[in-house]
């Protein structure tokens, strides 16, 4: 009885390691990152489409077909130079994405936009969302209209540096809008930009005394 309740204790502690180890990260997943020593740096990360996630004080970090430890390991590392020791980090899998491949492919992403009417289109919000991640696109919206939507920034976004990440579907060039949403907030004109399918936003982290 005693080793059969030990094999069952251990089994709790052993089987979610296994499965984190055993899963390979994918794009469209959103992880869940705490870092122990700052936790200002806790948030939703979410897996771009060329494979990358992006952290504060460090960037782009290549996570797709990593393990969640293996990822795990590499943000420490990123980190450790901010820090007086490599920090302690938790990383877990928040959400699964189930169209793995249209969303490393961004030609099949962009060639969704083609048709006409589809309620299925996606776009990707990442860096500091109140709700980063994957999003359903309404044909027709605007930037600024999904900024207002989007449930929010976070109170370190630098909104005066909002990029729109969009990759020509028939070249394969991606190519970088600015949109300064702080001034359009103190009265500026908004420059109408409708977003398409595939399209990647990221609100960068604001910069000491931005």
């Amino acid at each position: 009885m005693l080793k059969t309740l030990l094999g069952l204790f251990l089994a709790l502690f052993i089987a979610p390691a296994a499965m984190a180890d055993a899963y390979h990260i994918q794009p469209g997943d959103v992880l869940q990152m705490e870092v122990l020593e700052d936790p200002s740096l806790n948030r939703s990360l979410l897996v771009l489409p060329d494979g990358t996630v992006s952290l504060p004080l460090v960037g782009a970090i290549a996570a797709n077909g990593k393990s969640v430890d293996q990822l795990r390991s590499a943000i420490s590392s990123a980190l450790a130079p901010k820090f007086a020791a490599a920090p302690t980090v938790f990383l877990s899998v928040g959400q699964l994405n189930p169209t793995t491949q249209a969303v490393a492919n961004a030609n099949a992403n962009l060639a969704a936009t083609t048709l006409t009417g589809s309620s299925a289109t996606s776009i990707y919000a990442m860096g500091e969302f109140n709700k980063p991640g994957k999003l359903p696109l309404t044909p027709g919206t605007t930037l600024l209209q999904f900024l207002a939507e989007s449930g929010g920034l976070t109170k370190f976004a630098a909104t005066k540096r909002i990029q729109l990440h969009r990759v020509d579907s028939k070249t394969g060039k991606e190519t970088v809008y600015t949109f300064n949403y702080k001034a359009v907030q103190r009265g500026s004109t908004a420059p109408v930009i409708t977003l398409r399918g595939g399209d990647v936003i990221v609100v960068p982290e604001r910069r000491l005394f931005e």
